[in-house]
């Protein structure tokens, strides 16, 4: 049995990026882990420090399950360099070349209108973006 995973995302405004990030991908607001009601309980479990709350967080799950949970924590240190790790957000659908291109060129639209930008496009094949906060991803088409 293959491994799950998590991502997690650092970054200076936890409800932005979440904002952005459950409009890519199409994702909800986790529910905290039985048996706590609100991720405030769930915290307190932690010995963190008293300026630590779920405000400094979010966390996102794929609402059918498939996809791995995305967390987003706060952190005191903003990004310096591009991204070792990126995700590409997979636009679904078959066709020509240029049916997928118009498809991906759509959702990177969707994308700067919710808060992204667009920084190179690999023409015909994908398009380099950057979430809110500079973190860098691709949209491309899913495999056929």
């Amino acid at each position: 049995m293959a491994a799950t995973f998590d991502l997690t995302l650092d970054c200076a405004d936890a409800k932005l990026l979440a904002d952005f990030w459950k409009t890519a991908l199409g994702y909800v607001d986790e529910p905290p882990p039985a048996p706590f009601t609100t991720r405030e309980e769930w915290l307190a479990q932690f010995d963190l420090p008293d300026d630590d709350s779920a405000d400094g967080g979010a966390w996102l799950c794929d609402p059918d399950g498939v996809g791995p949970r995305l967390s987003i924590l706060k952190v005191p240190e903003p990004k310096t360099a591009k991204n070792r790790l990126h995700m590409d957000v997979r636009v679904p659908g078959g066709g020509s070349p240029d049916e997928r291109w118009a498809r991906i060129r759509a959702e990177s639209e969707r994308l700067v209108k919710a808060g992204g930008s667009v920084l190179e496009e690999s023409g015909g094949h994908h398009i380099v973006m950057a979430d809110p906060e500079g973190n860098e991803f691709c949209v491309a088409a899913a495999s056929a």
